[in-house]
């Protein structure tokens, strides 16, 4: 048995020895030994990839070579590889942007071609500034100097392409003033969040694009702050921007691009190095003062690493570790460090380098999990990896400590779960269009609603009024008067019964006070009848009940009417004798002056007043009229019986029927009976 695990032990160590010598035997005669590897892009199966020379390599997570692709072309070392959510790989070389396909390594297929460029379907001239791919919409997007913006779909075809100038609606966006020295000068970056592009121009502008079409959605304009800048999207509602040169960090919204907050960091070394955000939404970036800044989406700011920083300086960028909460940072420390400031400038002089110092830490806790030094344990790390053929500097050794997870004691997450974690960071906010004087307009809506309140009360009052016929046959203003007329009428007789009341308790009630009284309150009876029915506006319907019988006196007989709803007039004559029969139908006018200058009296008024003052005149001479049997305080059976239902109906009716069994009792009358059918108009 230990013979057996001694033969395998021999075979592996032959195979790593032949894979080296392999590896070092492909350097020498590609004359490659040696080379500078491009910026490294870590994937989530924990390999890394980096350009060197004309090739491509694929690092496991140990150093060690899984494969090299052949470009053709050399490779850009400043802008690193991306790679799309089908795992494919996109690179910059010689102005050429490369697709790389690592599942037809080791088959027929070609692995790599040329996407966009020279040799390419889409081809363009000009420098290729850099590129970045969305996961989420599959495009790629490439920014050429003095070219503009392009998007790419995977497989190579041109979606959309824009200009630092768009003009809309006669209006010019974007490079204000000098219009032909302005281009894109930044590499594209995509919020995979928000689904949005940011880059900058010459001048000193931030725009912000929409992923699916060439259209800004807003530009900020930092000239005045300074026209160099380097953006990184949060993809938490915030896109944070770095003014190297001022030593400034801002957080802009993503929905307005308005600044959130602002603070100020350490001396930053060069522009071309970018800072990085985790899972939490922290920004951190190193500075020359050897100090580590975070800062929170709130604006809160941590100075990390302040035990080693007196003698250190910060040069490369960190790197966030497979959970994505952490990150590997690096300071280099010095024999001697000083600064000095000029102006609003720090510098930083520096001798010596004597070693290097790793820390693994999550930013927004301040712990810190694991540290190591180079030269020193991480020396023989490097050794036994394939990296110690290429000349190394930071920040391929900090890819190299996250890919193989040194000191990482968090589990690890995919690139879209990382990115689902920051995302839930966001806050939405719902932008208000208009930014106009709230109270002046809620006053304006008030006063549009009153007046169509008062507009629809006055084509009420207009439909109710005018659909009357009686107001279109007779008009208007014979309908005002009339109505006039009967107003001024019931206030003089209301007069007149205040007067006769008064006269009434004055004299014990004699009878002719009581016979006007009776007469006045039987005419104010009638004209408020008619101003409540037949001169209403619109509620001139007849009443469920039936009106009440008005007893009317003439002096010589006694009638009573009533309206019934079928618009019947029935009137019951009481007469003493033929020859009275005429006067009966004398007063017919419902109106007038009945001949006398100023009077509010109506004819039939003023003969009836007349002729019960005759009557009470003939006094008791009156008594040789009276049927024979007869006493003279008695009266005919049929005339209680008209006292029953209808001398009790009403004050005047009270007030006549007393008067009637003082000197009219004994009467003889003989009932006719006449019924008639008119109007009520």
């Amino acid at each position: 048995m230990a013979i057996k695990l001694l033969l395998l032990l021999l075979i592996t160590m032959s195979t790593a020895l032949s894979q080296s010598l392999d590896l070092k035997t492909f350097f020498i005669s590609h004359g490659t030994e040696g080379g500078r590897l491009s910026k490294p892009l870590v994937t989530d199966d924990g390999r890394f990839y980096a350009c060197s020379g004309k090739n491509l390599f694929a690092f496991e997570s140990n150093g060690t070579v899984v494969w090299i692709v052949p470009l053709g072309y050399f490779c850009n070392a400043e802008i690193a590889p991306v790679v799309d959510e089908r795992g494919k790989i996109y690179l910059i070389a010689e102005n050429r942007v490369l697709k790389i396909i690592p599942s037809n390594i080791g088959t027929s297929k070609s692995t790599s071609e040329v996407l966009f460029g020279q040799n390419a379907s889409i081809q363009s001239s000009g420098d290729i500034i850099g590129l970045s791919v969305s996961l989420s919409y599959s495009c790629l997007f490439i920014t050429i100097k003095n070219r503009g913006l392009f998007a790419l779909l995977p497989r190579g075809t041109l979606l959309w392409s824009a200009g630092p100038i768009l003009y809309r609606f006669g209006y010019r966006q974007g490079c204000k003033e000098n219009i032909r020295g302005c281009f894109f000068s930044s590499a594209p970056v995509v919020d995979q969040c928000e689904g949005t592009i940011y880059i900058s121009n010459t001048e000193g502008q931030l725009y912000s694009l929409y992923i699916r079409s060439p259209h800004y959605r807003w530009i900020q304009d930092f000239s005045s702050i300074d026209k160099l800048m380097t953006a990184i999207p949060g993809n938490n509602g915030l896109i944070y921007v770095i003014f190297p040169t001022k030593a400034s960090v801002m957080a802009l919204d993503v929905y307005t691009g308005n600044v959130s907050w602002q603070q100020n960091t350490g001396p930053l070394s060069t522009e071309l190095r970018l800072p990085v955000v985790d899972s939490n939404g922290w920004l951190s970036i190193g500075s020359l003062d050897g100090f580590l800044y975070s800062y929170s989406p709130n604006g809160e700011m941590k100075k990390l690493l302040q035990a080693t920083a007196g003698n250190s300086v910060i040069q490369a960028s960190p790197v966030i570790d497979c959970s994505g909460f952490a990150l590997y940072a690096s300071q280099t420390i010095m024999e001697g460090k000083s600064s000095h400031v000029l102006g609003n400038y720090t510098y930083i002089s520096a001798m010596k380098p004597v070693r290097v110092l790793f820390t693994m830490l999550a930013p927004a806790t301040g712990t810190v999990y694991w540290t190591g030094n180079y030269p020193g344990e991480l020396s023989n790390l490097l050794s036994k990896s394939d990296l110690r053929y290429f000349a190394l500097d930071e920040r391929i050794f900090l890819t190299f400590l996250s890919s193989s997870k040194i000191g990482n004691s968090l589990p690890c997450h995919s690139m879209r779960q990382k990115i689902a974690w920051t995302c839930s960071k966001a806050k939405p906010k719902f932008v208000s269009m208009y930014t106009g004087n709230e109270k002046a307009i809620l006053l304006f809506l008030f006063f549009q609603l009153a007046i169509l309140v008062l507009l629809g009360c006055c084509v009420r009052f207009c439909v109710i009024f005018w659909r009357k016929k009686k107001l279109q046959d007779h008009g208007l203003v014979r309908f005002l008067e009339k109505r006039r007329s009967l107003h001024h009428k019931k206030k003089a007789i209301r007069r007149v019964i205040s007067e006769l009341e008064q006269k009434a308790a004055e004299e014990a009630g004699t009878h002719q006070t009581m016979a006007q009284l009776g007469e006045m309150i039987k005419a104010k009876e009638g004209i408020e009848r008619k101003l409540s029915s037949s001169y209403s506006l619109g509620r001139d319907n007849v009443a469920s009940r039936p009106r009440s019988l008005l007893p009317m006196y003439d002096g010589k007989a006694k009638s009573h009417s009533f309206h019934s709803a079928r618009k019947e007039s029935v009137t019951i004559f009481n007469t003493v004798s033929e020859s009275s029969s005429s006067s009966e139908e004398s007063a017919t006018s419902e109106e007038g002056s009945c001949g006398i200058e100023g009077s509010w009296h109506s004819c039939e008024e003023v003969e009836m007043v007349r002729k019960g003052k005759e009557v009470e005149e003939a006094g008791p001479s009156s008594a040789n009229n009276l049927e024979p049997g007869r006493a003279s305080g008695e009266s005919s059976p049929e005339f209680e019986s008209s006292e029953r239902i209808y001398g009790k109906t009403s004050f005047a009716g009270q007030q006549i029927d007393r008067w009637g069994r003082g000197g009219m009792v004994a009467r003889r009358r003989t009932w006719s009976r006449r019924r008639t059918l008119s109007s009520t108009n």
